[in-house]
């Protein structure tokens, strides 16, 4: 039953939902016969599947491919675009008032706005399709000499669901085989929504092999979809190793180094669920001198392993915010992560934040592009990194 929390969600939206799009309506005047009728269909199919899924914060069915693009993302484009044409053309008849000309300088400030932003969105969607292939290289103290050269590669945040287009997973199981990797680690956001993802994810990317290993982590939105669903249809599917605060040995002659997978903050604190993060879990059974290489969805946990003595972490979740200026070092995340962007060091740790390999929400990216990353770990004193530029795939 829904809650009155969210029935006072509900309510501020359909407030902010009617300014937003009254101001549109308004400026729509005039532009064309039937123009403010066109925009209130707009409002009208673009608003009810926000209030929705406020009001019953789930949907009550499978969302197919078809409703993902005919509606779910039309909505986003929506939620995008309101904000900035309706305050601009505020701001735009706040001034025409002051010359007895409110709607036409509206109109003035709210149409470029429209053009820009439809320009970027349009740039952003390009970006979304131009899959790259990255390689960096870890000097990583105390690696085994067997492990010297050591191939992995990650791939992260792919948000998969019946609306992601199958030839852009084919070329990512295709960039990924032809780097022939010595082990595959997915790090987390295997699927978009819903547990039933799995079965689209399993169809696309069932052909990713590698000599040691796939290895799987959950990441927040595969908490979001309901963990214990999720995890049970992996496991089912036969897709690789699914790690949650656990540990996975790997030997080389008389060298041995551990794989160790995080849980996720979405799942709570400590304790909170099976799937939550607990670090001391997932090393307790790693002895202190062997090394370490963990996949956690989300950064935020590296503190916590690199105390620990973990010496690479792999890491996705920012996904960079889909919007980066990589030469900077900035993305938009980065105002609210300390890492939200590449290759950090900090004495013998070391830590990688993939943009993602897919996206979510709208097929948008400028300066962060799907990437397939090639981590080679090499034996070295002092713990450094190497980002290499990338390249199409």
């Amino acid at each position: 039953m829904p809650t009155r929390r969210s029935a006072a969600v509900v309510f501020r939206l359909v407030i902010y939902f009617a300014a937003a799009w009254g101001i549109v309506s308004t400026l729509a005047q005039g532009l064309f016969p039937g123009a403010p009728i066109v925009v209130l269909v707009l409002a009208v199919y673009t608003t009810i599947p926000v209030l929705v899924f406020a009001r019953w914060q789930r949907w009550p069915f499978y969302p197919g491919a078809a409703f993902r693009l005919l509606v779910i993302r039309p909505f986003w484009y929506a939620q995008i675009l309101l904000p900035l044409v309706s305050i601009a053309g505020l701001i735009g008849i706040a001034i025409g008032l002051v010359f007895d000309f409110p709607i036409v300088v509206g109109q003035i400030f709210a149409f470029p706005t429209f053009i820009v932003a439809t320009g970027v969105l349009l740039l952003g969607y390009i970006g979304s399709r131009r899959l790259v292939v990255r390689h960096v290289e870890f000097d990583v103290p105390n690696l085994p000499a067997g492990f010297d050269g050591l191939r992995i590669a990650q791939i992260s945040d792919l948000h998969v669901g019946p609306h992601t287009r199958r030839r852009f997973l084919e070329r990512v199981v295709r960039a990924t085989q032809e780097l022939a990797p010595d082990l595959i680690a997915v790090t987390g956001d295997l699927v978009d929504d819903r547990a039933e993802d799995v079965a689209v994810y399993a169809k696309r990317l069932r052909a990713l092999d590698a000599p040691l290993g796939v290895y799987m982590i959950p990441g927040n939105h595969d908490v979001y979809a309901g963990w214990d669903d999720v995890e049970r249809a992996l496991r089912a599917e036969g897709l690789g190793t699914v790690l949650v605060n656990e540990a996975k040995f790997l030997h080389r002659g008389s060298d041995t180094i551990a794989l160790v997978g995080t849980g996720d903050p979405a799942g709570g604190t400590r304790g909170a669920s099976r799937v939550a993060p607990d670090v001391s879990r997932a090393l307790e059974d790693v002895p202190n001198d062997v090394t370490v290489i963990a996949f956690a969805h989300d950064a935020t946990l590296w503190p916590a392993l690199a105390v620990r003595g973990v010496a690479l972490t792999l890491s996705g979740h920012a996904q960079w915010d889909q919007f980066a200026l990589p030469k900077l070092g900035w993305s938009l995340a980065s105002p609210f992560l300390d890492r939200a962007i590449s290759a950090h060091v900090d004495r013998n740790a070391l830590l990688y934040v993939s943009p993602g390999t897919g996206y979510w929400g709208i097929p948008f990216r400028l300066g962060a592009s799907p990437e397939v990353t090639l981590v080679t770990l090499r034996v070295a004193s002092v713990a450094a990194a190497r980002v290499h530029p990338t390249r199409a795939a």
